[in-house]
């Protein structure tokens, strides 16, 4: 009862400010769903369907209040081969796998795992994503005329333009929408003749519909189709989302459930899915505005997608008429906005080794064209990158003592990345006929392959006609050395007081 009265209890506080925030946030979507639409290939009426139903389930599923969630452009860029070479229907059965993978993830509490994708990782993620949406505005500009290029550089000069300004008022509606009124008013007085918005497929004139199971057959073949792009929707929206659910606890100074949060997303990808719209995530520029202007709450969350529904519902004739070229200067901006832009001076101030895992996993992002993939590649340069460092730390330092025999100190950590190395400190010809202290007090053995070397070192002793004596191991490795050798096959003495 007091879980269920402390919810309540945020979706009360201050309504009013929560419905103005969705509200600025809900003008903020609105450009950029089409957009990415746009990007994914899909009618914009499919991106606005999917905002609507996303917003409304991690509005009540979610981990972090005041998020906002909808149809993104990592999302879209993941999804837009799928569509290209399968069709719309694939698309909803990726999203409908993808929103498992994500319950799965939250149910299993893997949460966690999201601590292992370094900020490197992170940088490079998202300035590989602003690479992809820009370079997916080039094929829009391929042949462009002379009135196309002047409507996408005044859009650009009201985009950034427009908040410079010192008058009143004029930060309250985002730029991007004055951009897309302008824009449109100008291209229909002038009568230019420009794509618009109606030319890239249907707007939605009702509610979203239940449309259930993709009409595909279920066999290994629409499985092996889909299996891929999912865990890659997967992976990029749970990505995207705990980064931007990162900022919201920053900004708000307040805790979130990372792991009700991946089952949240799953719950609404599943829901987006049946009622005919794309998979999503979280959404850092609008969630940012949100929390800005005073979104604290679940309520404006789902107050941004039911207003974004309302709005496009009945502006559909004028929405119809909007310039394409208004989305790519929206798009650009996008772009430029994501890219970290200081990532290029800390190429040259930050170690060589994390500039090296940003710049892999922005590589192997744009080599193809799969945020998933770089993403993994850049974790498991991290680990391995990481593993040498420590192994780096590994000391063994030997001295004699009063009754002539050897003691070997060891100081760091003795894992499969270091095991080598702590083998090769050991010189048993030097100890022919002489007492062997190995003294593990300041180790730790972390893995088999670190209990083998051990032994290792002690058989390559005996073999020589010294036995060594092993002092100091702690609990960790002395469970390790009971599951992997034989009882007595290696006797492990405590370290003496004092040492």
């Amino acid at each position: 009862m007091s879980f269920l009265n402390a919810e309540l209890a945020r979706w009360r506080a201050k309504p009013l400010r929560e419905l103005l925030a969705g509200a600025v946030a809900t003008f903020a979507l609105i450009p950029e769903v089409i957009a990415f639409s746009f990007v994914a290939g899909v009618d914009p009426q499919v991106g606005l369907f999917a905002s609507f139903v996303l917003s409304i389930v991690i509005a009540v599923f979610g981990g972090r209040p005041a998020m906002i969630t909808a149809a993104a452009g990592s999302v879209a860029l993941v999804a837009a081969p799928l569509v290209s070479a399968h069709g719309l229907p694939y698309l909803f059965a990726a999203g409908l796998l993808a929103g498992v993978f994500q319950v799965l993830f939250g149910v299993l509490r893997l949460g966690v795992l999201m601590r292992f994708v370094s900020s490197s990782v992170r940088t490079g993620f998202v300035n590989a994503l602003a690479i992809l949406i820009f370079s997916a505005q080039l094929p829009q500009l391929q042949g462009a005329t002379t009135v196309t290029w002047m409507m996408l550089g005044l859009g650009l000069l009201l985009i950034y333009g427009l908040p410079r300004l010192p008058l009143p008022g004029v930060r309250a509606i985002p730029s991007p929408l004055i951009c897309i009124v302008v824009l449109s008013a100008l291209a229909s007085w002038l009568k230019l003749e420009l794509p618009t918005v109606a030319d890239l497929g249907k707007l939605p004139d009702s509610l979203p519909h239940w449309m259930g199971l993709p009409a595909l057959p279920f066999d290994l073949d629409t499985l092996r189709i889909i299996a891929m792009p999912a865990l890659a929707i997967a992976m990029v929206g749970l990505l995207e989302s705990m980064m931007t659910a990162r900022v919201v606890d920053e900004l708000t100074d307040s805790p979130s459930s990372k792991n009700r949060e991946c089952t949240g997303l799953g719950v609404a990808n599943i829901a987006a899915g049946l009622f005919g719209g794309i998979a999503g995530c979280g959404m850092i520029g609008q969630t940012v505005g949100n929390v800005k202007y005073g979104g604290r709450g679940r309520l404006s969350t789902l107050f941004a997608g039911v207003f974004l529904l309302v709005l496009m519902v009945l502006l559909k004739p004028w929405v119809a008429q909007v310039p394409v070229i208004a989305l790519v200067a929206i798009m650009v901006m996008v772009s430029i906005s994501t890219f970290d832009w200081h990532s290029l001076g800390a190429l040259v101030r930050h170690p060589r080794l994390s500039g090296v895992v940003m710049l892999a996993t922005v590589v192997v992002t744009l080599g193809t064209h799969n945020l998933a993939a770089g993403v993994g590649v850049g974790v498991l340069l991290s680990g391995v990158f990481f593993a040498l460092k420590v192994a780096q730390l590994l000391q063994v330092q030997s001295h004699e003592e009063a009754d002539g025999g050897l003691r070997y100190t060891v100081s760091g950590q003795v894992f499969f990345a270091s095991a080598d190395a702590f083998v090769d400190a050991f010189d048993p010809r030097l100890s022919e006929g002489h007492k062997v202290v190995i003294d593990l007090s300041r180790a730790q053995l972390w893995d088999i392959t670190a209990v083998a070397a051990l032994e290792k070192v002690v058989s390559r002793y005996r073999q020589h006609g010294v036995k060594p004596r092993v002092l100091g191991l702690d609990r960790h490795g002395r469970t390790l050395l009971r599951r992997v050798l034989r009882e007595g096959e290696l006797a492990i003495e405590d370290a003496p007081a004092g040492r």
